[in-house]
């Protein structure tokens, strides 16, 4: 029996409503799980109105979260946000371990699952189905799909789950495969679609074209108002907004990025030490950014945020 908050079908429309925030998981010095800080963030994102949150997700550095931490984890995002802010929590891993989590996080009160793909292994398409399959029948909760690596999925194999699992109700995208995503879009019905690649501001404009909404938003942690005038511009179809902000904070944040394998999650944690609300260092395998990068980090944050009196300071040295 469904024990959340929302009905799959609710979730559906809730999640459907507005951007979605992935929030980081803090970590102490040692690395270990801070749970104050966690929820004193999770407090503070949802005074922004985001349509749901989804703990423990890959910004969330899901790869190097225990079960145990992933259980805390949940339990701290649930306890931490207002009724009517669902919790997503991760599914993830072999097909047994993702149906424990599931499990788990629909004993810890969350509303909705996150299905990561498979760890490691090559899937056929039949086994990735039967995955995803054996995870919607373990829980009532909503359950969403990460389209990404080795979890490919065709739109066949979409619309099989769509008519025999109840509780399958999103596909969330990150791989960037257009075909795809316009037979989703105009052949599944009842299936919420969440653009899902890494930094998805770049993509909300032309995925908005194909009939994508939402998109799961990194930047939510340390810019919440950029982030929430983004997607309403993008919402509006204001090219000329869009495209100004693009040029001013996203591809310069993507320069960044980019000179380092795995900064798109090391990023998003500099960008909270940069604003002031550290949320500790990456977990290995990961590094954090180097000095200078989180240097241009909080300059290009500081000329996003106050873009006023950037332009005069600019203006003073000329």
């Amino acid at each position: 029996m469904n024990t959340s908050r929302f009905s799959p079908a609710e979730l559906r429309t809730r999640l459907g409503s507005g951007l979605l925030s992935f929030p980081v998981t803090h970590t102490a010095p040692d690395l270990t799980f801070d749970e104050d800080g966690y929820r004193e963030h999770v407090a503070w994102q949802a005074g922004f109105g985001p349509a749901g949150l989804f703990a423990a997700g890959g910004t969330g550095e899901i790869f190097a979260l225990t079960p145990d931490e992933v259980h805390r984890v949940v339990r701290a995002a649930v306890a931490s946000a207002p009724e009517e802010l669902p919790i997503v929590a991760p599914a993830a891993y072999g097909t047994a371990q993702a149906v424990a989590m599931a499990v788990d996080a629909e004993a810890a009160g969350a509303d909705g699952i996150l299905l990561f793909p498979p760890y490691l292994v090559q899937v056929s398409e039949a086994g990735l189905v039967a995955h995803v399959r054996a995870v919607c029948a373990a829980t009532s909760l909503g359950v969403i799909v990460y389209h990404r690596a080795n979890a490919r999925f065709t739109a066949a194999a979409v619309a099989s789950l769509a008519q025999t699992c109840p509780n399958f109700i999103g596909f969330k995208d990150g791989v960037g495969d257009v075909d795809l995503m316009t037979r989703l879009c105009h052949g599944t019905e009842d299936l919420l679609l969440i653009g899902g690649l890494p930094t998805a501001e770049v993509y909300a404009l032309p995925y908005l074209e194909l009939g994508v909404r939402t998109y799961s938003s990194a930047m939510f942690n340390f810019i919440p108002e950029f982030a929430l005038d983004f997607h309403r511009a993008v919402l509006a179809r204001d090219r000329a907004e869009v495209d100004r902000r693009l040029r001013e904070f996203v591809l310069p944040y993507l320069d960044i990025r980019d000179r380092s394998e795995g900064y798109a999650v090391s990023i998003v944690k500099a960008g909270m030490t940069a604003v002031g609300r550290t949320a500790g260092p990456v977990r290995g395998p990961l590094m954090d950014l180097e000095p200078d990068d989180l240097a241009d980090l909080a300059a290009l944050i500081e000329r996003a945020v106050h873009p006023d009196e950037a332009r005069t300071a600019a203006a003073v040295s000329r």
